[in-house]
C-alpha cells in the first residue's frame, strides 16, 4: 500500500534540533504525500486521519514511558505505526542485548543488574546506563575509584525502577567513537562516525549528549555484524521501514554492537549521500 498522508512525530523540547527532518520531509513530498510534523503528546490531533504514523524525534519518551507505551497502543488501534509496537515496545528496554548475545551476535559485556541486586563493576573504567533510556540521558562513566559514585548512581536508577546495565568503557571509544549504521527497508544503507561526549560521574543535562558527527564509509566486517543483529529483528518484527546499529571495536579490533535503535533513532542523514533521504521517503510511504 502507498500512503498519501504521513505524521511525522516529534517532541516539543526536541523542535528544531532534528537534523534528519528537513531532508526527509522534502524527499517525502516528492513522493507526493502530506506529511505534519506533530507533537506525539499533542491531545487535539487525530491519529485516525494518517496513513501512517511515524515514531521520530520524541525524544523524551523515556523520561515519560508509560504516557509513551498508551500513546504507542491509541496510535495503533486506529492506524499504522512506524515502526511496529511490537518492534518499537522491545527497543525501549536494552536488555535486547542478551538476546543479541544470545544469537550469537557480538555485543559490548554487559551486566544487568534489576532492582534489589547490589552491582559489581569492573576493573578500569565502565559505563553505568539505564535499561531504559534515550540521548545518553541517565548514563554516566566512571574510573576505578569511583565506585562509590557509581553506586550512589545505581541506587538511584534502582528507586526509579531501572535495571541497570554496567559495562567496560570501550577503549577505543575516545579515539575512534562510534559508529552508526543505518538500515532503510531493510538494506544497509549508510553509516557516519559519532562521538559522544559521555560525563564521567555526571549525568547529560538536556535531550542528549553532545556529538560530533561525520560521513563515514563502514567496512565489509561491520556491515556484516550490523547485519547479523538486524537479521535477529528481521526475524522477529519483519522488515522495518528504518533501523540504527550503534557498533564500537574491541581492544582485539573486532566490532561490537553497542546499542539497536528501533524506536526514535537519529538516522544521519546530512552525514550521508544525497539519495539517502528518498531512500528513506520510499520506505515510509511504500
Amino acid at each position: 500500500m502507498t500512503i498519501s498522508a504521513l505524521a511525522w512525530t516529534t517532541t516539543g523540547p526536541a523542535r528544531g534540533l532534528d537534523e534528519d527532518e528537513d531532508l526527509a520531509l522534502a524527499a517525502l513530498r516528492r513522493t507526493g504525500a502530506v506529511v505534519d510534523v506533530v507533537d506525539w503528546d499533542d491531545p487535539d490531533v487525530d491519529w485516525s486521519a494518517y496513513d501512517r504514523v511515524a515514531v521520530r524525534s520524541t525524544w523524551d519518551y523515556d523520561d515519560r514511558l508509560a504516557e509513551f507505551v498508551a500513546w504507542l497502543h491509541r496510535v495503533d488501534a486506529v492506524t499504522e505505526l512506524v515502526n511496529p509496537l511490537p518492534a518499537v515496545l522491545w527497543s525501549t528496554d536494552k536488555q535486547y542485548l542478551r538476546e543479541l548475545d544470545a544469537a550469537g551476535v557480538p555485543t559490548t559485556p554487559t551486566r544487568f543488574v534489576p532492582p534489589g541486586e547490589r552491582p559489581e563493576f569492573p576493573a578500569g573504567r565502565f559505563v553505568v546506563k539505564p535499561a531504559v533510556g534515550a540521548g545518553s540521558r541517565g548514563a554516566a562513566s566512571y574510573g576505578p575509584g569511583q565506585h562509590t559514585a557509581a553506586a550512589a548512581h545505581v541506587r538511584d536508577l534502582h528507586a526509579a525502577g531501572q535495571v541497570v546495565l554496567v559495562q567496560p568503557f570501550v577503549a577505543s571509544v575516545p579515539v575512534d567513537g562510534e559508529w552508526p549504521l543505518v538500515f532503510l527497508g531493510g538494506e544497509y544503507s549508510h553509516a557516519a562516525s559519532k562521538r559522544v561526549a559521555l560525563p564521567e560521574a555526571a549525568l547529560v543535562e538536556g535531550l542528549f549528549a553532545p556529538e560530533e558527527n561525520t560521513p563515514y564509509t563502514a567496512s565489509a566486517e561491520q556491515v556484516e555484524v550490523a547485519t547479523a543483529a538486524m537479521a535477529l529483528v528481521h526475524e522477529r518484527f519483519g522488515v522495518l521501514p528504518y533501523a540504527r546499529v550503534d557498533l564500537v571495536r574491541a581492544d582485539d579490533g573486532s566490532s561490537l554492537v553497542l546499542e539497536l535503535e528501533l524506536v526514535e533513532p537519529s538516522l544521519f542523514l546530512p552525514q550521508a549521500d544525497a539519495a539517502a533521504a528518498d531512500r528513506l521517503a520510499a520506505a515510509l510511504v511504500g
